[in-house]
């Protein structure tokens, strides 16, 4: 989740806060530089890889499964912006993959896609569920499963 945060907050405080129309905040600061440079950064294998390298070097568990979850949302994401993906490879390289998919576009597959990354999620939650005892974190993965089928969902009605 943490590589698309700065897309909620920055989302979150132009719709919320300041009422900036949906139309100006997903046509124009979406694809803004400044937005770009955000994202660039955030959704970086490149730096993802040498956080998980340090931690791995350094020994620290938190740290190597945090980073190796934010790796595996951008290898998942990656394949899934059409028209509006990431520069993955920053610092090194600018270039953007644009799919010909997309998990809320639905004049690129997201009418299948959605509802086939909402399933995954259900099943992965449920493997959670039976491992860990803990009512707070079984709370925990059935609010991020809630939050998931409201993203999903959100976008392409919007959309």
């Amino acid at each position: 989740m943490v590589p698309d945060l700065s897309l909620y907050v920055m989302v979150g405080w132009h719709l919320l806060i300041l009422g900036t129309e949906p139309r100006v905040v997903f046509d124009e600061l979406y694809f803004s530089d400044t937005w770009q440079t955000v994202f660039a950064i955030d959704n970086s294998l490149i730096l993802w890889g040498l956080l998980l390298a340090v931690a791995a070097w350094r020994h620290w568990p938190i740290v190597i499964a945090f980073a190796g979850a934010a790796l595996l949302h951008i290898a998942f994401d990656l394949p899934l912006h059409a028209g509006d993906g990431r520069p993955h490879f920053w610092p090194l390289s600018d270039w953007v993959f644009d799919s010909p998919f997309s998990y809320w576009d639905s004049r690129h597959g997201a009418g299948w896609i959605g509802p086939l990354e909402l399933a995954a999620c259900s099943v992965l939650v449920i493997v959670l569920w039976r491992r860990v005892q803990s009512w707070p974190w079984r709370i925990a993965f059935a609010l991020l499963l809630l939050a998931e089928a409201g993203t999903n969902n959100v976008w392409r009605l919007v959309f």
